[in-house]
C-alpha cells in the first residue's frame, strides 16, 4: 500500500465532501433526500463520525488490541439534543474539517507496519488501521454523492 496515494485520497475525499456542501443551495438544507435524511442531518453526521473515526485512528495507533466502539447513526441523527434537524452546519463542517486534518496528520506518519495494528469493533469484529483507512477515505465521497442526488 503506497500511504503517499492514501493520504492523497483521504485528503481529495475531505475536499469532495466541502466541495458538494459548498454547490448545495442552502435553501435546500431541511428537503429530505431519498433516504430520508436531509442534507443538514447528513452535515452534522458527517462531523460526529469524523470525530468519533479521528478517536479511532489514535487507538488503533496508541492501543493496539483496543476495543473500538460502535454507535447507532440513526439514533444520533434522531436527538433533539443533538440538533440534526435544525441546528446550524458552521460548527459542525469545522469539526469536520479540524477531524479530517488531524487525522491526515496522522495518516502522514503512518509506516507500513501499522497498517496491521488491529482493535475489536463492537460491531464488525476484527478492525485493522487499514480497514479504518478504506472506511473513511470513503466515507465523505460517499455523503458527498448523497447530497449531490436528487
Amino acid at each position: 500500500m503506497d500511504l503517499q496515494q492514501v493520504a492523497k485520497d483521504y485528503e481529495a475525499a475531505t475536499k469532495s465532501f466541502l466541495d458538494a456542501v459548498a454547490s448545495f443551495p442552502k435553501a435546500d438544507l431541511d428537503k429530505a433526500k431519498k433516504d430520508g435524511w436531509n442534507a443538514r442531518q447528513i452535515i452534522h453526521h458527517l462531523a460526529d463520525s469524523e470525530s468519533q473515526s479521528c478517536a479511532r485512528l489514535r487507538r488503533l495507533i496508541a492501543e493496539p488490541g483496543t476495543t473500538i466502539q460502535g454507535y447507532d447513526e440513526n439514533k444520533w441523527a434522531g436527538s433533539d439534543v443533538l440538533g440534526y434537524k435544525e441546528l446550524p452546519i458552521e460548527s459542525s463542517l469545522a469539526l469536520f474539517k479540524a477531524s479530517r486534518e488531524a487525522s491526515l496528520t496522522i495518516i502522514k506518519r503512518l509506516t507500513p507496519d501499522l497498517l496491521n495494528n488491529t482493535g475489536t469493533h463492537t460491531e464488525s469484529g476484527e478492525y485493522t488501521v487499514k480497514k479504518w483507512l478504506d472506511g473513511y477515505t470513503r466515507h465523505p465521497k460517499d455523503h458527498a454523492e448523497q447530497l449531490l442526488a436528487d
